[in-house]
């Protein structure tokens, strides 16, 4: 380690309150990992003089357990449609398929990947620029509290720490080297999931992009990774496609049998139930009236509908929810 950076070191531990932040940390059952714990990942070493000092962690799953096994999904916070739907679906299969799903917690495709993996009772990963116990985005709040309670909430700054532009580029290395690969969604060129691509191709991760149409300019940065010479990274359109790169030999090899999938099936049971009480008319049902056709309790069905809208199945309207059809363009929020 360089004289420079621990004299910065030595100089930000003296105006730190080490045990104010762990007295807050304790209050939320969070807990602080160092080199050497037994649920420190050792991959965070490949990072050399880059590698966390520490983490503080909020949720009950064992970090090093969890990305055993996992696939980093990344992309723009202001993705399409088509971003946050394969997204979703990557989420969902691949947490169906027993791998862990590792983003970055924010709007866009990072959300959707999340909500994929949550739909499919996986596990998932959300490393923050912010302290685990802070909700930013602010919206996100809700799918960080059911991500502690399944899965975790990693972050290199303490409780209380709120994010700077600065953190969101620093995390994306502890993003790309916990896990086996990185998956890019949807990036422009100037996009921070670019960011953590060069993290992973310069770790010697699996790189993976997801092509777009030509006309989208959230998809360019996914055709500039998968253009460039030499090559690094791998064109992927699903689950199977992943895993045959960062599997063991021969486990994404089972395809399909031809019978058709549909997005649906990954569904969770309680997913599915709401969906089918949503109605298709232009004006849609308010949340109370399909829980009641579904058997869900509210505030379950309020969650799975914004899931179900975040994924592309729903969409919301002035006068409640309604399916969205193959051509039915999303309705904004009102």
């Amino acid at each position: 380690m360089t004289e420079k950076r621990l004299a910065g070191l030595r100089m930000r531990a003296g105006a730190f309150d080490l045990e104010g932040a762990l007295f807050i940390c304790a209050q939320f059952g969070g807990r602080v990992l160092v080199p050497g714990d037994a649920e420190w990942p050792t991959t965070l070493g490949h990072l050399g003089e880059a590698a966390p000092l520490l983490l503080w962690v909020r949720g009950r799953a064992d970090l090093r357990a969890v990305c055993l096994r996992s696939v980093a999904i990344v992309g723009a916070r202001a993705a399409t449609p088509y971003g946050t739907r394969v997204a979703a679906d990557l989420g969902a299969e691949l947490a169906d398929r027993g791998w862990t799903v590792v983003s970055g917690g924010a709007l866009g495709v990072d959300g959707a990947a999340h909500r994929g993996a949550l739909a499919a009772d996986g596990t998932t990963v959300a490393v923050l620029a912010s302290g685990v116990d802070v909700a930013y985005p602010p919206r996100h709040e809700a799918m960080f509290d059911e991500i502690a309670a399944t899965g975790l909430l990693v972050s290199e700054w303490p409780p209380t720490a709120h994010p700077t532009r600065p953190r969101f580029l620093v995390r994306n290395r502890v993003i790309a080297a916990l896990t086996k690969g990185t998956v890019v969604v949807e990036a422009d060129l100037r996009s921070g999931a670019l960011n953590t691509a060069r993290h992973a191709r310069d770790l010697g991760r699996h790189l993976m992009a997801v092509p777009g149409p030509v006309t989208s300019l959230m998809s360019r940065g996914c055709h500039d990774l998968l253009r460039a010479a030499p090559p690094h990274t791998r064109l992927v359109t699903c689950a199977e496609d992943v895993i045959e790169e960062v599997g063991a030999i021969g486990e994404g090899l089972d395809r399909p049998d031809g019978r058709p999938v549909l997005p649906r099936d990954h569904l969770d049971p309680d997913s599915r139930a709401v969906l089918e009480a949503v109605p298709a008319t232009p004006r849609g049902a308010p949340a109370e009236a399909i829980a009641a056709a579904a058997s869900v309790d509210l505030p379950t069905t309020r969650s799975r509908l914004a899931l179900l809208a975040a994924t592309g199945f729903v969409d919301r309207t002035r006068t409640g929810w309604r399916l969205r059809t193959p051509h039915t363009p999303p309705t904004p929020d009102p």
